[in-house]
């Protein structure tokens, strides 16, 4: 069992008359890492899961004397899947408000409308945050150094959820169930997806398109629809933790690309079940795709375990100076150039940039020095 960076987070958050809420895509070990907190104490406890038609019925509108005899005697009351049920933000509300011995733990597989549910009603009343696919440093931590840097091409093919992490002889199995439709179960019963052949083909293009620039009307050309329509698909799909878009920065420059954006995969291995190419590093062209995807997105999770805030960006100019990633914390920028070759090191980071702007720190990512970021 790989511990989770959050674990010792929310222990310290408990029975501070708050809830503590866990999002994050379906299987990344939301109601793992919330079993692992109440497995350490004796206190007895309530898993409700909204998955389940009865229960998503009984916490709609459900009133504070039928919670009280739902809730008992229990001092923890466990809500699984919460973005299932409708107006689940006063009933956790209630909770809160009129049980405060008892501590609520909540677990959402996206921010569709548990994000709009949650948010009025708990303003105060909540602990929130967010759970990834396993990270660096949680493999680091549990398993040391030589397991990091010997996964490390398993887990940029076939990515690092919980699931393909522990069970690596059969990952691409796995990995197909995890990233056929019950990764999408939010996304699919949600009203504003009515052609879920269109979103497959989206996601195809997304996924060979990845650490490239992307064009939403080129995108609609390309299957069929409109760039509203894609617009409104991606913003889903980044609601469900499956994508996330990085902006063009641009302050100062008139050649700076403005309306710019990359979309990267949260997880590389769902990203290569898309498009069903799980072969060996030594086969594949996209091997430097593959390397800039996993380190953003893990240094992604490293800034949100380590509470780390900062804007994230890539910067391009009309004459095709580039740099892949940029982070900007209390007006000063980190830059940072992936270079799955080591001998590459030594890449160059464009000069009007650094004249332009209050650069901290440049660094080039290889699989020498990623760990030290991570």
């Amino acid at each position: 069992m790989i511990a989770r960076k959050l674990q010792n987070v929310i222990e310290s958050h408990m029975h501070q008359s708050k809830a503590i809420i866990l999002i994050g895509a379906r299987q990344v070990g939301k109601s793992t890492l919330f079993k692992q907190v109440v497995d350490k104490g004796t206190e007895s406890v309530l898993w409700l899961n909204c998955d389940e038609p009865e229960v998503k019925e009984m916490l709609h509108d459900i009133n504070t004397s039928e919670l009280r005899q739902l809730i008992g005697n229990n001092k923890i009351v466990v809500i699984d899947e919460a973005q299932q049920v409708s107006n689940i933000g006063m009933s956790l509300k209630r909770i809160t408000d009129n049980f405060p011995e008892v501590q609520l733990l909540v677990t959402g597989s996206s921010s569709l409308e548990l994000q709009n549910r949650l948010n009025e009603p708990l303003t105060g009343r909540k602990f929130e945050y967010y759970l990834y696919p396993i990270s660096t440093s949680e493999i680091l931590s549990t398993d040391g150094l030589l397991k990091v840097k010997q996964s490390l091409e398993n887990r940029l093919i076939y990515g690092s959820y919980p699931d393909i992490i522990n069970h690596a002889d059969n990952a691409k199995e796995l990995l197909m169930n995890i990233s056929s439709s019950y990764l999408y179960k939010d996304l699919l019963t949600y009203e504003g997806i009515r052609k879920p052949v269109l979103l497959e083909k989206l996601l195809v293009a997304l996924a060979l398109q990845v650490c490239s620039e992307v064009s939403y009307n080129e995108i609609a050309q390309t299957i069929g629809t409109d760039a509203k329509t894609i617009e409104k698909y991606i913003d889903l799909l980044e609601k469900c933790f499956i994508v996330f878009r990085l902006q063009a920065f641009n302050r100062n420059m008139r050649t700076e690309l403005k309306k710019s954006r990359k979309i990267y995969f949260y997880d590389n291995g769902i990203r290569n079940a898309i498009l069903q190419n799980f072969a060996p590093l030594a086969l594949r062209n996209d091997v430097g795709a593959l390397w800039e995807n996993f380190f953003i997105s893990e240094r992604i999770k490293s800034n949100h375990y380590n509470a780390r805030y900062c804007r994230s960006y890539f910067w391009r100019t009309t004459q095709q100076q580039e740099i892949d990633y940029i982070e900007e914390s209390n007006g000063q920028f980190t830059l940072f150039e992936m270079k799955w070759n080591p001998n590459k090191a030594s890449a160059k980071i464009p000069k009007a940039f650094m004249e332009n702007y209050d650069v901290a720190e440049t660094v080039v990512i290889t699989t020498d020095n990623y760990i030290d970021y991570l």
